[in-house]
């Protein structure tokens, strides 16, 4: 008997033009993939994350969503959450009251998510991440810049090359031009041999100077150690970075802070992430990023007998 295919839907998140954002495939039907294929089918896919809608394990959870890069499985992410929330919207799956309110089971725990519409199709899409942990400071600031083929002076003075986590761990880089964000060029084996063991292995690199002049800041993304060279679009990253640029007074600190990030640029992939960190006195409450969604169509994969 020939295995039923599996369906799958392909949406680009962090964008409302097609060919933009970061691509993303979610399986949207609990049961239908099994375990064993899932770290499997996220590498023959190739895309940065792939997701799989299960049952949920935890009291209060609507959905089960487990992550994988084409080499891992992750505990969270921001870019599969928001996709996979704008997929079950569209298949029916969330109800359409405005705004919709749902909580995914992810590996760090429980993730609310927001649906807002407008005539009656999904359009801003926001994820709850967990409050922000300010890690260890990187010291060696010219190992850092030589191993993204800068120079020691293409690194901002006076702030720290940060590991912060809203979820995930990300090494932040303060860099005091876009040109120099533009100019990255990473080397993996330098990498692995700094951050390998280091609190953050994966890296953000930003600047305050934007491409596009509604934007706050210009960021890449690099995690080769995940699976993923270069990403277009990362949630998991930009609320960290937002959380730093609070706590390093970058940008306006009192109550709701609202951070707009471009990213995916220099890929060819632009994407915008809008960042909410709510503040009250020093602390960071709550940490939110979310975005629009561009559904690009579905497919079917037929696994092995």
């Amino acid at each position: 008997m020939k295995s039923r295919p599996l369906v799958y839907h392909l949406v680009d998140v962090f964008t409302d033009q097609p060919f933009g954002g970061n691509q993303l495939a979610v399986f949207p039907e609990d049961g239908e993939v099994p375990e064993e294929w899932m770290q499997k089918i996220a590498r023959e896919l190739n895309l940065s994350e792939t997701t799989f809608v299960t049952t949920p394990q935890e009291p209060g959870a609507d959905f089960r969503v487990r992550i994988f890069t084409p080499t891992r499985e992750i505990p969270m992410a921001g870019h599969p959450s928001v996709g996979t929330a704008y997929v079950l919207t569209r298949l029916g799956k969330i109800a359409s009251a405005n705004p919709a309110r749902v909580v995914f089971e992810e590996g760090v725990g429980p993730i609310p998510m927001e649906i807002c519409f407008q005539d009656g199709e999904p359009s801003a899409i926001f994820m709850d991440q967990p409050r922000p942990n300010f890690g260890s400071a990187f010291e060696d600031r010219g190992a850092i810049a030589d191993m993204l083929s800068l120079d020691l002076e293409d690194i901002t003075p006076g702030l720290p090359l940060q590991a912060v986590s809203c979820g995930l761990p990300f090494l932040l880089v303060p860099l005091r031009r876009l040109e120099a964000v533009q100019k990255i060029k990473l080397k993996n084996d330098r990498l692995e041999a700094l951050l390998g063991e280091f609190a953050a292995p994966n890296v953000l690199a930003f600047s305050l100077e934007t491409q596009h002049p509604q934007s706050t800041v210009h960021c890449r993304v690099f995690a080769p150690l995940y699976g993923v060279q270069e990403d277009p679009a990362t949630g998991s990253a930009n609320g960290p970075l937002g959380a730093y640029l609070v706590h390093h007074r970058l940008v306006e600190k009192e109550g709701v802070v609202h951070i707009r990030s471009e990213q995916g640029m220099e890929m060819g992939r632009p994407s915008f992430l809008d960042i909410e960190i709510y503040t009250q006195g020093n602390k960071i409450d709550r940490v939110r990023i979310g975005g629009t969604c561009v559904y690009m169509g579905s497919g079917k994969l037929t696994p092995p007998t």
